[in-house]
């Protein structure tokens, strides 16, 4: 099997699109320079720290180097998600909701492939696990945060038609569950146009990626396919139970919309 080895230079150079882009937006007046270049640094830290973090953990292959690995990496997602997010809920919820339920949709969904498709020895192979976890990690933080934001904003502009619904006799469900459906398709639907356009509009980084490093097209599209429906099921398990968690925090037994257990963003 051969696979083209990157030099720093060839990594360098490729640099030269961002600093660019960069230049561009400072003759445009965009104002993102700063951002593009603080955005590839952070990049090129933080891979190039995972990547030895990843030879270390793949040298031990041990059950609890691995297993912390996972949490760290469903930690700084749950922050990640949560800073996306115009509106939080007060307290541990705005970290805590979106944080379980990644986790749990992670959990399921890694420990799933790794036992029935992908067949690791032993299953908890951090060479096997950390790249999954990963790849459903990314995109289910960003369905969780989709919806609890929609989710949010949701109950903030349609406030009085909710609370006439309740007032009406409705139950806090009920009443809840125009906002809640918005809530979960705005978080689905990124990864349905993804799966649309895949193959025909884009081919994946990871596909490419295997194609790159010598591996027979139509086994790199088997593998495409797999973490493809790893993505879809952990991000509608993930999104689905953060919007239920949060329409379950913005009401209470009583039956009442509970907007008080939010915060501004700029406020926290």
């Amino acid at each position: 099997m051969n696979f083209i080895t990157l030099s720093y230079w060839d990594i360098g150079l490729a640099s030269l699109l961002l600093v660019l882009n960069a230049g561009l937006s400072w003759r445009l007046r965009l104002g993102l320079e700063k951002r593009l270049v603080v955005a590839g640094t952070r990049m090129v830290v933080q891979l190039t720290l995972v990547g030895l973090v990843l030879k270390a953990l793949f040298a031990v292959t041990s059950p609890l180097f691995t297993g912390f690995a996972a949490v760290v990496m469903v930690l700084f997602a749950g922050r990640e998600a949560m800073a996306r997010q115009e509106r939080r809920f007060k307290g541990f919820w705005s970290y805590g909701i979106g944080t379980g339920s990644m986790m749990a949709a992670g959990t399921i969904v890694t420990v799933f492939a790794l036992t029935t498709q992908i067949h690791a020895d032993p299953w908890y192979d951090p060479r096997f696990t950390i790249p999954i976890l990963g790849m459903i990690l990314g995109n289910t933080m960003n369905g969780v945060s989709l919806g609890l934001d929609r989710l949010v904003s949701g109950a903030h502009q349609q406030r009085p038609a909710i609370e006439a619904q309740l007032m009406l006799g409705a139950e806090a469900s009920e009443a809840m569950r125009g906002i809640t459906r918005d809530a979960m398709r705005a978080a689905l639907i990124p990864t349905i146009n993804s799966m649309s356009a895949t193959g025909l509009v884009a081919l994946p980084g990871m596909m490419t990626g295997q194609i790159l490093a010598g591996v027979e097209p139509v086994e790199a599209v088997k593998y495409q396919i797999l973490i493809m429906f790893l993505i879809g099921g952990g991000t509608g398990l993930g999104s689905f139970a953060a919007v239920l968690g949060g329409a379950r925090r913005l009401t209470d037994s009583r039956h009442r919309l509970r907007l008080d257990r939010l915060t501004a963003k700029t406020d926290s």
